[in-house]
């Protein structure tokens, strides 16, 4: 398997919750549940935009993941927080990790 980074940019929608950092305690949890789960890092840019970056053992791993998320946990306050238009995710394979 070769391991996989899934970077995901949003924007939270106005008026979003000043929790949305606390909310999203569900959905680390249900991340930490899914096969091939290692780690999720989650930080606010200078300019209020956001980066979610979840290492996966496997791509496969990953879109598995990203399938089933909405259905599962989409109704969480922190899903609810982000603008879905401003949403944009990739995968990438770790080339050096230390």
């Amino acid at each position: 398997m070769t391991e996989t980074l899934e970077i995901v940019t949003f924007r939270l929608k106005p008026k979003a919750s000043a929790d949305f950092v606390t909310q999203n305690g569900i959905v680390t949890d249900w991340l930490a549940r899914q096969p091939g789960f290692l780690s999720r890092h989650l930080g606010e840019r200078e300019d209020g935009s956001w980066v979610d970056v979840v290492r996966w053992q496997s791509l496969e791993q990953a879109q598995a993941a990203a399938q089933r998320i909405m259905a599962e946990i989409g109704d969480c306050e922190a899903m609810r927080a982000i603008e879905p238009a401003s949403v944009e995710m990739g995968h990438a394979t770790i080339a050096l990790s230390r």
